[in-house]
């Protein structure tokens, strides 16, 4: 049946399909000489100043909040302790093959509890060409993502007035 008002045919869609991802990410901060700090991972072939916080995919029978915790130690060397939900950071791209995905990213406030920053595990280096501290109040600046940029103010917000490691 034709609209009569747009010359289209009714009742088709014709939006390409989109699929759905869901990942997790954390925002692993540690308190040093009276200063918080975030960790920040500059992913192998994103550029020297490109600096992200560490996520991933959920994993099958692996809740959001354990994925972070995990992404944060395969891609940190740090082992993190869970705090509580930040948020969602939600956003459409393409993929190569011109495939359009809608994807929803779960940060979590990690506290920091063992570890080496930059001792990532064997393999990682595939996706991980490095990775420092930055100081949490410039992570909303010096982050390259606009997403993981507002999860750092959040951050920043929640601990102000925090002593607790």
């Amino acid at each position: 049946m034709r609209n009569r008002f747009s010359g289209h045919v009714s009742g088709v869609c014709y939006k390409q399909a989109m699929e759905r991802e869901f990942s997790a990410g954390g925002v692993l901060v540690r308190r040093l000489r009276g200063r918080w700090y975030v960790a920040a991972i500059r992913p192998t072939g994103r550029g020297e100043r490109t600096w992200a916080l560490p996520k991933g995919w959920i994993d099958a029978g692996e809740t959001a909040a354990e994925t972070a915790v995990r992404e944060a130690w395969e891609e940190t060397g740090l082992q993190a302790r869970l705090d509580r939900k930040l948020g969602d950071v939600k956003y459409t791209y393409t993929r190569k093959d011109g495939t359009r995905v809608f994807k929803v990213v779960s940060f979590f406030l990690l506290r920091y509890r063992s570890g080496r920053i930059g001792a990532i595990p064997p393999g990682m280096e595939l996706e991980v060409a490095a990775a420092r501290w930055l100081p949490l109040e410039e992570a909303p600046r010096s982050l390259s993502y606009g997403g993981e940029r507002q999860m750092a103010a959040k951050a920043l917000v929640e601990l102000s007035g925090s002593e607790t490691p």
